[in-house]
């Protein structure tokens, strides 16, 4: 493309990949945040997990019995974490 999208998304997805360190990831979730993003999920296929930031102050992590909820930045979305990972 000739150019990007001026502004951040509503919501960013960040998935974990085998060599991404925390530091790396915190790092792409405080640019997301500062950025502009309502919320940024971050899936981690190793541990089966989705942290979910709403700011830089505010994570919840989900296992695979919780369900995934994009409140209102996703409005009716819902999973359960475990079906990310099938």
């Amino acid at each position: 493309p000739k150019s990007y999208w001026p502004g951040a998304p509503d919501l960013a997805v960040e998935v974990v990949s085998p060599g991404d360190t925390v530091y790396e990831v915190d790092e792409k979730v405080a640019e997301w945040l500062t950025a502009g993003a309502q919320a940024v999920w971050v899936v981690n296929p190793k541990r089966r997990t989705v942290t979910v930031h709403r700011s830089l102050n505010d994570a919840v992590t989900l296992y695979e019995n919780d369900e995934l909820d994009g409140q209102d930045v996703v409005p009716n979305f819902r999973c359960r974490v475990a079906d990310i990972f099938v």
